[in-house]
């Protein structure tokens, strides 16, 4: 009779402690949707306040971003399911203790949102588009009334699409807090839909639905502040963007401190960032190069030294997108042991 001794089947390769179920199209999901609530948050809070004329990029350019972002985001959510094809069975059904619920529904309310308010500053952001070889007309044919020459005066060819635009152009307040409670909404979900897994102490923590909001209102902020060609928007998007960057930080150093008092598995989670594998990712690629030194460049420029306002705005954009590889990727290492 031969004996043997089972001792455990947790350290089968990629089932436990380690679960590596999530890979680069998770975090790519969750920044390209920090990013997009963040420009849409400003959009409609400048607009609220009849500031739209003065804070012009905030307003009526870098919501253009914004159906880009989200849709690449979709793409890389399909990516990763399973089954893609049964993702619709997500609209079935309204759970409102579940993240991804939210998440879903939050996703469709946003996107046409997005789209409309986009459409309705198309005339004022391109009023005329010059054509190379008729592309853009091509391309638009089935929606533009044809032109004789190569420019697009948006003259829809549907009476109802002009109809259409009007209406939105006149509720476009209604339209405006809708899209900054629902970014409000898509911002903190990012996060919050890793602080739901309570079986990774890592992301098992209140404070990432914030921290993962204000990351993203930061991203927006750096996007408008590069893309603008005012310096009055230049500058106040730098001061809100030196707040964020505050904030974050604050976030951050109170997300170790309460690992830090945690128990031992919360202690372990943090030490992957204090001496461990993650240590260089984190410690320098995001919190020096992606908070730190932005916020000083920024600060620099309010000064009236000469900082070229690409380099703080590329810093937080990439600092934001290594945050969350660097979350996802961690948190899928961290376990209890039972």
């Amino acid at each position: 009779m031969r004996e043997e001794l089972i001792i455990s089947g947790r350290m089968n390769l990629n089932i436990d402690p380690v679960l590596h179920v999530w890979h680069w199209q998770i975090p790519l999901y969750l920044f390209l949707g920090g990013l997009a609530a963040g420009v849409l948050f400003f959009a409609a809070l400048y607009y609220i306040r009849n500031e739209s004329e003065k804070y012009s990029t905030a307003v009526k350019v870098a919501p253009i971003i914004a159906p880009f972002a989200i849709v690449i985001g979709l793409i890389a959510l399909l990516l990763d399911l399973k089954h893609p094809l049964y993702f619709w069975q997500l609209y079935t059904t309204i759970r409102l203790e579940s993240p991804m619920s939210w998440g879903a529904w939050v996703l469709m309310l946003i996107m046409p949102l997005s789209i409309i308010w986009v459409a309705t500053y198309l005339k004022e952001v391109f009023p005329k588009i010059e054509l190379q070889n008729g592309y853009f007309a091509k391309l638009f044919s089935f929606v533009l009334k044809p032109s004789e020459n190569d420019e697009v005066n948006w003259d829809w060819k549907f009476k109802w699409l002009s109809d259409f635009e009007t209406l939105m152009i006149e509720y476009r307040k209604p339209l405006a807090w809708a899209i900054l409670i629902s970014s409000v909404i898509l911002g903190v979900y990012t996060g919050i839909l890793l602080s739901a897994f309570n079986a990774r102490p890592l992301w098992n923590n209140a404070i990432l639905g914030p921290l993962f909001l204000v990351s993203g209102l930061s991203t927006g902020a750096a996007s408008i502040m590069w893309l603008s060609k005012s310096h009055e928007e230049q500058k106040l998007f730098s001061q809100i963007d030196i707040l964020l960057i505050t904030v974050e930080l604050f976030f951050i150093i109170h997300l170790f401190m309460g690992f830090l008092a945690g128990p031992q598995v919360q202690i372990q989670a943090a030490e992957l960032f204090w001496g461990g594998e993650f240590t260089i990712y984190f410690g320098l690629f995001v919190v020096v190069l992606g908070l730190i030194m932005p916020g000083i460049f920024e600060i620099m420029e309010l000064k009236g030294y000469r900082v070229h306002r690409a380099i703080p705005a590329i810093l937080i954009i990439f600092g934001g997108l290594l945050f969350r590889f660097v979350m996802v990727e961690a948190g899928q290492i961290t376990r209890y042991l039972y």
